[in-house]
């Protein structure tokens, strides 16, 4: 299975792939169906193979159909609806995206940003009476042409595009092929040992890899049928889980922390609804949450690694009668992986060093970025940028990170940008940004700042400088005002550490 093409072809004709409140279940068929009209719309509008159609649609069936049936011909790119207008214009330039699909009736600001940037506007029609994630596509908007590269996609095409933040303010393109993503989604599949007798309760955004690769496509890959959602929401999910009786889901640990929250009142749902396993991924699931979890469900709990580079998964705990071990992200699941020091030479059973990996899920490589590559790459393996150990049973370790980005609640945010973005503003004179520890997101972004001499700036209003451009995660929870940042020993400033030197951990 190298292609999406092929992919959906593993799906019994009448067994239900997709579901939705509101609407008639979607059939493999039907998915099957949409693909092939997508593809021809696309095709008759001059968008084939290894074009980049930007996505940005609400959570929910038609954004997994959207994904899918693109992806099956051209190259899906998702986008974060939340983002602002600065933000959207970036990425689809960026991404040289040909044609940008929203829903009918959306009042996006990347609308807009598309006309201004010459992006053809595809338009997506709902149809929940053909099933769930059934649309028709207008395409009017842009004139008809023959595509160079029609049909569907090979497997070396991209299939998906994803921008992941480095330790530059310039995130990085991640093409990942249809080999790609559907090894990985064979590689969860495996962990999970999903059947055609599971049903997914999507609670994930579909514009992250965590979503798309684990919470769609892996589930599918085997025949079974996942339930999407609007998006995550502690007050909903237990009448979600009561109504569509799930076999499992995934989430993020702040997620499961939300649902663990209101589980006391809602124990009859848990009796009801047994599930076969719960999932977490994208950071580190604390032991007391995941022994909560297991109490409380009565289920076990696999915690994987993942990241967008390896479109998604790596490593992942086993399920039932394989050990468990708490605290770590588990054993290779997929790709080889292995412990690496700063010279590329390969570390023994609990020597401490970089986590690499190589196998059919790792991207190729970042697009346009050969300095990148040189660093990411090594005797070709992929340098993950996290610091770990293995022990003698093969169970990975995460140590410490050696990249400066922020992991808010799995949110990768590039300090950088937001140094940039403050240094906007008048009154600001040096900024540097960094994690602060957070109980349950990990990580949240705190700013160092010192004003400019003579000028004046509250928290607040640097706060609004920075919520006015980009989406909100990426604010600040604390910024301080300082007289002087603290630097080290060469006078650089330091991120790493800077929350400790400021009292904040």
């Amino acid at each position: 299975m190298n292609t999406l093409t092929e992919w959906m072809a593993v799906g019994q004709d009448n067994a239900t792939c997709l579901s939705a409140t509101g609407a008639k279940p979607l059939s493999y068929q039907g998915l099957r169906r949409l693909a092939g009209t997508v593809q021809t719309s696309l095709n008759a509008v001059g968008i084939g193979r290894n074009d980049r159609v930007a996505i940005v649609l609400p959570n929910g069936a038609e954004m997994a159909t959207a994904f899918v049936t693109v992806a099956a011909c051209c190259t899906s790119a998702p986008l974060n609806p939340a983002y602002r207008s600065d933000e959207f214009e970036f990425y689809l330039t960026d991404l040289n995206a040909k044609a940008l699909i929203v829903e009918a009736g959306s009042a996006s600001p990347a609308i807009e940003v598309a006309k201004k940037l010459g992006v053809s506007l595809l338009v997506l029609h709902p149809t929940p009476q053909e099933g769930a994630g059934s649309f028709t596509l207008d395409t009017s908007a842009r004139p008809s042409s023959v595509s160079t590269l029609a049909g569907q996609a090979l497997p070396d095409d991209i299939a998906l595009v994803l921008h992941t933040s480095g330790t530059t303010s310039r995130p990085k393109i991640v093409p990942l092929t249809q080999r790609n993503v559907c090894a990985s989604a064979q590689h969860i599949a495996a962990s999970t040992q999903f059947t055609a007798n599971d049903r997914g309760l999507n609670v994930m955004p579909l514009f992250h890899i965590h979503g798309l690769i684990a919470g769609i496509l892996a589930p599918l890959s085997q025949g079974g049928e996942v339930h999407c959602t609007s998006g995550f929401n502690a007050l909903k999910f237990f009448s979600q889980m009561d109504d569509v009786k799930p076999t499992w889901y995934t989430a993020v640990p702040t997620m499961h922390q939300a649902i663990l929250s209101r589980a006391t009142q809602n124990k009859e749902v848990i009796q009801r609804v047994p599930l076969r396993f719960i999932r977490s991924s994208s950071s580190s699931l604390p032991p007391q949450v995941l022994a909560e979890l297991e109490a409380t469900f009565h289920a076990p709990v696999i915690e994987a690694y993942g990241m967008t580079e390896a479109a998604h998964q790596m490593a992942c705990n086993p399920l039932p009668p394989g050990q468990r071990k708490p605290g770590t992200v588990g054993i290779a699941a997929g790709p080889e992986v292995a412990i690496m020091n700063a010279e590329g030479q390969m570390m023994g059973v609990g020597e401490s060093g970089e986590i690499v990996i190589r196998g059919p899920n790792v991207t190729p490589g970042y697009e346009n970025n050969d300095k990148a590559n040189a660093e990411a790459f090594t005797h070709g393996w992929f340098r993950t940028g996290d610091q770990g150990v293995i022990d003698a049973e093969g169970y990975i370790s995460i140590t410490g990170r050696l990249k400066e980005i922020i992991n808010r609640g799995g949110e990768k945010i590039s300090p950088r940008e937001i140094d940039e973005i403050l240094m906007d503003h008048p009154s600001v004179g040096q900024v540097v940004c960094f994690g602060i520890p957070h109980e349950k997101l990990g990580e949240e972004v705190g700013a160092a700042v010192v004003l400019r001499e003579g000028h004046s700036a509250s928290e607040k209003e640097l706060r609004d400088h920075v919520a006015s451009r980009v989406a909100d995660f990426k604010v600040p929870r604390k910024i301080l005002l300082l007289d002087e940042i603290p630097k080290g020993a060469t006078g650089k400033l330091q991120r790493i550490g800077m929350a400790q030197k400021l009292g904040l951990a």
